[in-house]
């Protein structure tokens, strides 16, 4: 068998998230088919991590291990998947890696994006794509609330629960590092793009991180209540968690040069 890394983009709206469930409706299971269909076989694989329902992604990475005898040059592996895949779902590179790689396990960071829109009516192309907010929004304290995320923090507070976890929790359990979290502003204002990079996330971070930022942009909640839920990780959940439609996997970081999706 040889172990090839895989990075592919889809837009989430058609899908039920990434992971495998009941149905067969989600990106896994599409890209799982598309491996069955050429290899003749049923094909696991295994992703850097999952996205939600209506999540999306610019450079999502997951690998698989191909038997030897289906001698395929990665370019031509990129070319029979998408030959195998709807419109929404797309393999952008392929790579050999070691045999030990994994590409859940093997990343050192992530970088997602939350695109909002902030004009008074939503383009009917970005519906489900970015997340429309009319109230007024302060972008300067939007930045000052987004920035006080970087560092190392437990963020029990800013993460929901899927209802698998160890029990008890180990140390540490809910502690990641944001290296970097920025906006970006439009030409026109209308735009604006949260950009988070850090060594990993908790189920639905990003979301509530941006929920709890725009709530003390729009003036809903103190910029002191924020920082208290981070030094005081036993304090109650903030509890407010942007819809799906305006996240986005942009990149995986490993610790070697990597083909990786391209950001928009």
């Amino acid at each position: 068998m040889s172990r090839i890394l895989f990075t592919c983009a889809y837009d989430g709206a058609p899908w039920r998230g990434w992971q495998s469930q009941t149905g067969g409706i989600t990106v896994q299971d599409c890209l799982q088919d598309a491996f069955s269909r050429i290899l003749q076989t049923p094909q696991k694989i295994s992703a850097a991590g999952r996205t939600d329902a209506g999540v999306h992604a610019l450079g999502q990475c997951f690998h698989a291990d191909v038997p030897d005898c289906c001698r395929m040059s990665c370019a031509n592996w990129v070319a029979a998947l998408n030959a195998n895949l709807p419109a929404s779902v797309r393999i952008l590179a392929a790579q050999p890696v070691a045999s030990d790689f994994h590409a859940r396990f093997s990343a050192v960071g992530k970088t997602y994006e939350y695109r909002i829109y902030r004009g008074a009516v939503l383009p009917p192309h970005e519906a489900g794509r970015m997340w429309h907010m009319v109230y007024p929004m302060e972008v300067s304290l939007l930045r000052e609330a987004l920035q006080s995320f970087c560092g190392e923090h437990d963020f029990h507070a800013f993460c929901a629960r899927r209802g698998n976890e160890p029990n008890p929790l180990p140390s540490g359990y809910f502690c990641r590092t944001i290296f970097s979290a920025i906006v970006l502003e439009s030409s026109r204002g209308d735009v604006l793009s949260l950009r988070v990079h850090g060594n990993g996330f908790l189920y639905r971070m990003v979301r509530i991180m941006v929920g709890s930022a725009c709530r003390v942009a729009c003036g809903r909640m103190p910029l002191e209540q924020l920082a208290d839920s981070l030094s005081n990780p036993s304090s109650l959940p903030v509890a407010f968690c942007a819809p799906p439609d305006g996240l986005y996997l942009l990149r995986v970081d490993y610790p070697f040069s990597t083909a990786k999706g391209t950001i928009y």
